[in-house]
């Protein structure tokens, strides 16, 4: 197997030393599994087109190397086509390494790259962008944006900007006033968030936030009323207990497509944790089995798999 190794050095990385050690850290451990391996590190302005020349090179696998946001601009690139896509989890999170089941160290990666198999997962998609965790509208989003405005004033780590760019937004509680659409049928809402999930999402306490699932050709949507802050942090609460789905005022479905609709000409959407800007409407759709994934040889199958 020939691969060629495409990692994103403005994620999480220092271009520079730190990019060159992590260069030679992958390169040594494709050696130690005596996988033939091409590996290259690039800014994220180039990361797509250096995606797609992998993609289009005599290479048997296109390998990313990144945290999630890394990962689904790859699969942006890989999605619908014939080269599979190999994992090195290298981000914070890794939500989609985790529910393919790839392993978090970087050798248990390489050996999945060598010895898995080829599965075809789902992917979500809204106005023509992929997503392979989730999208959402409303406060995270907002929060998000926020911390990027905090980062470039004053400098600091992502997770104290997080913490108080999440604060602001509860302390503002920007709401959405939206109109909902699931084929002939429109439901009008206000409400601060809307979660869309590329498949669904476990809602028990020890497993909250994992997909057992990646090939159920849905949408997860959850969304809630607009109960102000003090239900906003009930809910918090339940989540955290697993009974989330009890509560009376939050709304989980299943489905093939979604369209929301603002009075707004644009919304702030996040796709896999990265924060754009989008026209109103967002088409949301599911795309069945539109990507080829290595994955465990023993780790379980996706359900239909």
């Amino acid at each position: 197997m020939k691969a060629t190794v495409v990692l994103n050095a403005s994620a999480g990385l220092v271009l520079g030393s730190e990019a060159t050690a992590t260069v030679s850290r992958v390169r040594e451990a494709f050696e130690r599994a005596r996988l033939e391996a091409e590996v290259l590190a690039t800014g994220q302005e180039a990361f797509p087109a250096t995606v797609a020349r992998a993609a289009a090179s005599d290479a048997d696998v296109v390998v990313l190397g990144g945290g999630d946001g890394t990962l689904s601009a790859g699969a942006a690139v890989l999605a619908g086509g014939p080269k599979p896509l190999g994992i090195l989890p290298l981000g914070t999170l890794n939500h989609f390494a985790k529910d393919v089941g790839i392993p978090l160290d970087l050798d248990g990666a390489v050996e999945t790259i060598e010895g898995g198999r080829v599965t075809e997962v789902d992917v979500g998609e809204v106005n023509g962008r992929i997503f392979l965790n989730n999208s959402s509208v409303g406060l995270y989003p907002s929060a998000v944006a926020h911390r990027e405005e905090l980062r470039l004033r004053h400098g600091g780590g992502k997770w104290p900007a997080m913490f108080t760019a999440c604060w602001e937004a509860f302390r503002r509680f920007p709401l959405l006033d939206v109109i909902m659409q699931v084929e002939d049928r429109a439901v009008a809402l206000t409400t601060p968030f809307i979660f869309v999930g590329n498949n669904r999402y476990d809602m028990r306490l020890f497993a909250l936030g994992t997909r057992t699932s990646l090939q159920d050709g849905v949408l997860s949507v959850y969304l809630t009323r607009n109960t102000g802050r003090a239900g906003l942090l009930r809910l918090a609460f339940r989540a955290l207990l697993g009974r989330l789905e009890q509560d009376c005022d939050f709304r989980s479905l299943a489905l093939a497509g979604v369209e929301i609709r603002s009075r707004r000409r644009s919304l702030r959407v996040s796709l896999d944790g990265e924060v754009v800007r989008m026209a109103s409407p967002l088409r949301y759709v599911i795309r069945p089995r539109a990507l080829r994934v290595l994955a465990p040889a023993l780790h379980p199958a996706p359900a239909g798999a």
